[in-house]
């Protein structure tokens, strides 16, 4: 066969062809048979063998937001990495409470029937170390993630604003249960005696959870409604109140009588109260500090969940 048999007068392509290009040459249904084999590329697409590589290697996007538990997941993750990158939140939740207990403990400005004062201090200081975190510390990384649009873009994707607040607040306990780790060891080496013992140990971990939720609402509250400067003045400055009138460091038997009343009603007195009964006797903090606590905790976290604006 000739190329003008193939072709035609006119160089168009003949009908048929017992060895060039057929009708199946250019056509629609790929390669003639003369041409490329079954297996060749067509028009339409591949041919027989191609379609079994194409199924096997289906590149094609599936979207979907994935389950609140892998959101909940990754966002902890990643809140606890950022937390412990930051300078200012290893400085505030880990350094400072460690110095407040060893510099009052060799002070010793407590009164004489307070009793030692290691025994008053390391409960104290733990009830600050998880205001610091859960409180302080998180109410001002949050509301600069607002002022920069970092939550603003959070905001566009499938992450509800539930899960975003109980990632964070998974990331502080996290980090509190390394600020426990190291406050324990401080106060056994300053020469702390807890008489609670092994007992006190669901005690002490209940009061935790309850203080951690109550704070962290505190902090998401304020960082979720005010501007970043506002909330990074507003959580320093009752970051300080609480600590002179919360029962830390000093006695709430030595304020003022209304000042007394005022202060037993604040997480940070029941925290601490909580967590002193507890130690010391291992029979359980009492029935007021959990109520506290946990009115803190319902209330706080309910209205940031309410409240919280991603801008």
């Amino acid at each position: 066969m000739t190329a003008a048999d193939a072709f035609g007068p006119a160089g168009e392509l003949s009908p048929a062809g017992p060895g060039g290009l057929g009708a199946g040459g250019l056509g629609a249904g790929g390669t003639g048979a003369g041409g490329t084999g079954a297996g060749g590329t067509g028009a339409g697409g591949t041919g027989a063998g191609g379609l079994r590589g194409e199924r096997l290697l289906d590149l094609r996007p599936a979207p979907g937001a994935a389950t609140r538990a892998r959101m909940f997941a990754a966002q902890t993750r990643l809140e606890l990495i950022l937390t412990l990158r930051r300078g200012e939140s290893v400085l505030l939740t880990l350094i400072i409470p460690v110095g407040l207990l060893a510099f009052f403990t060799a002070v010793d400005v407590l009164p004489p029937d307070s009793g030692r004062s290691v025994d008053f201090l390391v409960p104290g200081v733990l009830a600050l170390a998880i205001m610091s975190t859960a409180f302080t510390g998180q109410a001002i990384a949050t509301g600069f993630e607002r002022s920069y649009g970092v939550l603003k873009r959070l905001g566009a994707t499938p992450l509800p604003r539930s899960v975003l607040l109980a990632g964070k607040t998974a990331a502080v306990l996290a980090v509190e249960v390394l600020q426990l780790l190291l406050l324990v060891a401080v106060g056994f080496a300053l020469g702390w005696d807890p008489g609670g013992g092994a007992a006190a140990v669901p005690f002490v971990l209940l009061l935790v959870v309850l203080g951690t939720a109550a704070f962290s609402g505190l902090g998401l509250l304020m960082a979720g409604t005010l501007r970043a400067e506002a909330t990074l003045a507003a959580a320093n400055g009752v970051y300080l109140l609480l600590l002179l009138i919360g029962g830390v460091v000093f006695p709430l038997s030595k304020l003022p009588g209304w000042l007394r009343v005022l202060a037993e009603g604040l997480p940070t007195a029941a925290l601490s109260d909580g967590l002193r009964h507890a130690l010391a006797d291992g029979d359980g903090p009492g029935v007021r500090p959990l109520l506290v606590l946990a009115a803190w905790a319902v209330a706080s976290l309910g209205l940031a969940a309410r409240t919280f604006r991603w801008e």
